[in-house]
């Protein structure tokens, strides 16, 4: 007999088909039946994540004028295949050819450039960065599908190139890359943010908001700072040097006012320049410094007593060392004969200095270079600082020995030789130049920058005759352009020699001309050097070509400090004497309007010094151009506009005798 029933196996078996029906069904549905409307849901809910860019914190001069911030701008991106669902679905009207040409026309970038990357199989698309917030508003009232927007924050430079070198670039990720800005890009950077993002019809959904980095304050004065800008471009229109460079420091504390080089560029448009052009000199420059590295060699043996400033030394003009001839650089003209070593200064004899250099002896000499900081970086806070070079001490010939005494064989920075000079000036104790005053936190924390002392180099007493050595060199000798009535200044110039790379010997027609210098003596407020690289024309002297420089800068400084002149002379930087004319003084200024949000008053600056201006235009939140030296003659804009924050107001210095003549009362009419 048959029994007729399902056994365990086939009940498995059906219950196995029906789910594969069941599975296959439902693919079927989702695959066929509802995939475009999935795909567009899809594309609706694809989410990004993406960490959100800090915004970088500021560089301020010392007076508070923004030399370098950042701006919230935006990164506009497309979805392609975003576009193409919305196309075939035929949920939108534009085609990828209407949306470049638009994105074209707000942006100004080849519509066929935009057009190529939105037929992209991906799902996004970089079309452009940095784009300002009034252009990102524009393209959104375009309600142009499948593009979107992500914040950025671009590096702006209101003073375009004042101290570009110095304060070096970001790149487009928001990262120092050269000068202050690499330096200091942990401080500045701050700390990034992290957002979860829905593509295209949901809003951002924020989960971390990114932290401001810090403000750093400089030492640098914008003012002195104008005034370097101003002669690094005077001398490369008139030398026109390979290349230029201007230090300026505080000798008593190693604070940088200013520096500068040439070639430079506008930090604004860095993706344009090379390498070269914003090298900062002043720290990356090695070369032999020729005749102002004199005072180096000067007060080492002085201190170490072998050598007083009224010693004698028969200069023929030249020095015999082994089968070597050492010239002076006026010896085709004549002989010095008999000369103490403060007229040896200044004549810039290299056979005095170079007897002076081996009298000393090797071991003692090499003690100095190195307590005097040379062959070792100065740790100045800025990226790119070069070390120099010394001869090892090993494998110094007696014909070394000579040389480095004047300025030869060993190669030095900018940075480097004005930091020992400025040892001397300041009674002999060495600092470490730093040009970063103080850094502030978000949290309103401040990190005071301050003054630090290497090491004692040497006395008082010596430094004491070296520098009326210096005087020596201004008042009488070869450094007589950088004089200043009234300004009791120590100065040496320099004529460098080039090595010529084809004969590895010394060039006769290229140098390096140089002046060093530091004023008033009896209470130093600058130490100056500058320098010029391959001048052309008929003179390349140091004296001729940057002993007037030197001058004009410290002069202004001066002005700028208020710095009272010697009692006995008659200056041409003091203040204004009480005459029987009125100074003229800033008037009521009447404003043209009511300023609105971001927008400023322009003060009345007539009458005021280089650092009156500047501190009332830093008040009104305005940028400054300067030009001559004086008082305040005129300005524009004029005072009473309404101008944007940020603005630059271009002042006008009247020396003593202009105002004078301003201010005298015409001659009756005939």
């Amino acid at each position: 007999m048959k029994r007729n029933y399902f056994s365990r196996e086939k009940i498995l078996y059906i219950f196995l088909i029906l789910s594969a029906a069941i599975i296959v069904g439902r693919l079927f549905m989702l695959q066929v039946i509802d995939a475009s409307e999935l795909k567009a849901k899809g594309i609706e809910r694809r989410t990004s994540s993406e960490s959100l860019q800090p915004e970088r914190g500021k560089i301020l001069d010392a007076q508070g004028n923004v030399l370098a911030q950042s701006i919230p701008v935006k990164e506009v991106y497309g979805d392609p295949r975003a576009i193409n669902d919305l196309i075939e679905k035929e949920q939108t009207n534009w085609t990828k050819e209407d949306i470049a040409v638009k994105l074209s026309e707000v942006l100004g970038i080849d519509k066929d450039a935009i057009l190529e990357k939105l037929n992209k199989d991906l799902a996004w698309v970089n079309i452009a960065n940095h784009v300002s917030l009034e252009k990102t508003e524009e393209i959104k009232a375009l309600k142009l599908p499948g593009i979107g927007f992500s914040d950025q924050q671009k590096r702006v430079y209101p003073m375009d190139r004042l101290a570009a070198s110095v304060l070096g670039i970001v790149t487009l990720d928001g990262k120092g890359a050269e000068g202050l800005e690499s330096f200091y890009d942990k401080e500045l950077y701050g700390t990034p943010g992290y957002s979860s993002q829905q593509s295209l019809l949901n809003p951002s959904q924020l989960n971390e908001p990114a932290m401001k980095g810090a403000d750093l304050q400089l030492t640098l004065e914008s003012t002195i700072q104008h005034l370097i800008e101003q002669q690094l471009d005077q001398l490369l229109e008139t030398t026109q040097g390979k290349h230029i460079a201007i230090l300026a420091m505080d000798p008593m504390t190693g604070r940088i006012l200013g520096m500068g080089s040439r070639p430079s560029y506008n930090p604004n448009d860095y993706s344009s320049t090379q390498p070269e052009e914003r090298r900062n000199l002043t720290i990356s420059m090695s070369y032999e410094p020729g005749s102002t590295f004199k005072i180096i060699t000067g007060a080492a043996a002085l201190e170490e007593g072998t050598l007083k400033p009224d010693d004698l030394f028969e200069d023929p003009g030249y020095i015999q060392i082994g089968p070597r001839y050492i010239t002076n650089w006026d010896s085709d003209f004549r002989p010095h004969g008999e000369v103490t070593f403060t007229k040896g200064m200044m004549l810039s004899s290299n056979v005095v200095l170079a007897k002076v250099g081996m009298n000393l002896g090797k071991e003692t000499f090499y003690t100095y270079l190195k307590a005097f900081g040379f062959g070792s970086r100065t740790g100045i806070d800025i990226t790119g600082e070069e070390s120099g070079l010394l001869v090892p001490q090993n494998e110094a010939r007696d014909i070394d020995m000579a040389t480095m005494s004047f300025g030869q064989a060993n190669l030095v920075t900018p940075v480097q030789l004005l930091t020992a000079i400025s040892s001397i000036a300041n009674g002999g104790t060495l600092y470490k130049p730093y040009i970063v005053d103080k850094i502030t936190f978000p949290d309103g924390t401040i990190q005071q920058n301050n003054p630090q002392p290497i090491r004692q180099v040497i006395s008082k007493s010596t430094a004491e005759q070296m520098t009326a050595v210096l005087e020596a060199v201004v008042d009488e000798g070869t450094g007589g352009r950088a004089k200043i009535p009234g300004i009791r200044v120590a100065g040496k110039t320099g004529t460098a020699q080039k090595v010529d790379p084809e004969t590895g010997g010394y060039s006769k027609t290229d140098f390096i001309a140089s002046f060093a210098a530091y004023a008033p003596t009896d209470n130093p407020k600058i130490a100056i050097l500058i320098l010029i690289d391959t001048p052309q024309g008929e003179s390349h002297q140091g004296g001729t070509l940057a002993g007037p420089v030197a001058k004009t800068i410290i002069e202004g400084t001066l002005q700028y400090y208020g710095i009272p002149v010697s009692s006995e002379t008659q200056s041409a930087v003091s203040e204004i004497p009480e005459i029987s004319f009125e100074r003229p003084a800033p008037g009521e200024v009447i404003p043209e309007r009511t300023p609105l949000k971001g927008e400023t008053i322009v003060p009345d600056l007539t009458g005021l010094t280089m650092r009156q201006a500047g501190e009332k235009l830093a008040e009104a939140e305005l940028h400054f151009h300067f030009s001559g030296t004086g008082l305040v003659g005129g300005q524009n804009p004029q005072p009473g506009k309404i101008v944007n924050a940020g603005t630059v107001v271009n002042v006008e210095f009247s020396t003593l005798d202009e105002i004078l003549e301003q201010t005298e009362e015409p001659p009756p009419s005939p």
